[in-house]
C-alpha cells in the first residue's frame, strides 16, 4: 500500500502483539516513510522502562528516522515517562517509587501537535500490559481515542497472538488503523507466508477499513 495516499490521524497509537516484536523498529520505519512522503510527524515513546535521562527507542526512532535528536527529544516531551527498571510500567514505577503521570503523557502529546499532524505513539509492551494496577494499555487507548496500529508477524505461534489481540481491540471498542507485518524474524519460509496469507484474509473480512503495511526484513 502507498503510505502517500493513506490519511493519517493526529495521533496513532502503535502496539504489538508482546513484546520483543519491532515496535521501536516499525515506529521509527513508519515515521521516516511518512516524513519521506511530506508528511510532518513525529514519534513519541508513551513510557519507557530500564533507561535513565533519555528513551533509548526514541533513540532509536531517530536513527532510523536519520534526523538525530529533536529539540522535542532534549525536553523529554516526547519521553515525558522514564523509569529505571526494565519491566511492566507498572512494575518499572513502583520499583521507582514514582507514580505514571497520564496528564503529563497526554499533554506531551497535545503539545506535539501544536507543530506537527501526525504524532506516532509508542507503547510499552503489547496491548494488554498493566500500566497502573488494572488500568491496562488498552485502557489508555480506549479513553484517549486512539487509533491503533498493531505490529505483527509470521513466526510460529504468531497467528494465535495476532488474533488474541485483534479481537482485544474489537471487544474494547478501540478503532484498528492497520497493522505492520514486521519480516525480521521469519525463519521458516512456508510457516511466514501461510500465517501472512491467512492474517491478511482473516482481517480484511473483519476490519476492512485497516490498512495493512509490509515492513521490509532490512531498514
Amino acid at each position: 500500500m502507498d503510505i502517500s495516499t493513506i490519511k493519517w490521524p493526529a495521533e496513532v497509537f502503535v502496539t504489538g502483539i508482546g513484546t520483543d516484536v519491532g515496535k521501536s523498529y516499525a515506529t521509527g520505519w513508519l515515521a521516516r516513510e511518512l516524513r519521506g512522503n511530506g508528511i510532518n510527524c513525529i514519534t513519541q515513546k508513551m513510557i519507557q522502562t530500564g533507561n535513565v535521562g533519555m528513551s533509548e527507542d526514541i533513540l532509536l526512532h531517530r536513527k532510523i528516522m536519520g534526523t538525530g535528536l529533536l529539540k522535542e527529544d532534549l525536553d523529554l516531551t516526547t519521553a515525558p515517562m522514564i523509569f529505571t527498571y526494565p519491566a511492566s510500567p507498572h512494575l518499572a514505577a513502583r520499583i521507582d517509587g514514582k507514580e505514571i503521570d497520564f496528564d503529563k503523557i497526554t499533554d506531551a502529546t497535545q503539545k506535539l501537535k501544536k507543530d506537527y499532524s501526525t504524532v506516532i505513539i509508542e507503547g510499552a509492551g503489547g496491548l494488554m500490559v498493566p500500566l497502573e494496577n488494572e488500568y491496562l494499555t488498552a485502557d489508555y487507548i480506549r479513553d484517549h481515542k486512539l487509533p491503533a496500529i498493531v505490529v505483527i508477524g509470521g513466526q510460529l505461534g504468531s497467528i494465535n497472538l495476532v488474533l488474541l489481540t485483534l479481537n482485544a481491540v474489537k471487544d474494547y471498542g478501540i478503532d484498528l488503523f492497520g497493522v505492520i507485518y514486521n519480516p525480521f524474524f521469519d525463519k521458516d519460509a512456508t510457516i511466514c507466508e501461510e500465517t501472512r496469507n491467512y492474517l491478511k484474509n482473516w482481517m480484511s473480512a473483519r476490519f476492512p477499513a485497516a490498512i495493512w503495511l509490509d515492513m521490509p526484513k532490512r531498514l
